[in-house]
């Protein structure tokens, strides 16, 4: 459950900035997009390494 303390006199818009950007943190709207379908381990795993290889291109781009 995210509780957001709001102060008295706080606006009602900042109060909601602050609870979505909690719920951001907690990460279950992504959660349940993945959840949405199925994807295979093996997808999951090529995905990670194309990541890693693209992140590790940008890296020696910029040394």
């Amino acid at each position: 459950m995210i509780i957001v303390p709001v102060k008295e006199g706080e606006n009602i818009d900042r109060a909601l900035k602050k609870l979505k950007r909690k719920f951001e943190k907690t990460g279950v709207v992504r959660e349940v997009r993945e959840r949405q379908k199925f994807t295979k381990p093996s997808i999951k795993r090529r995905e990670t390494v194309q990541k890693a290889v693209y992140i590790q291109k940008l890296q020696q781009e910029q040394s």
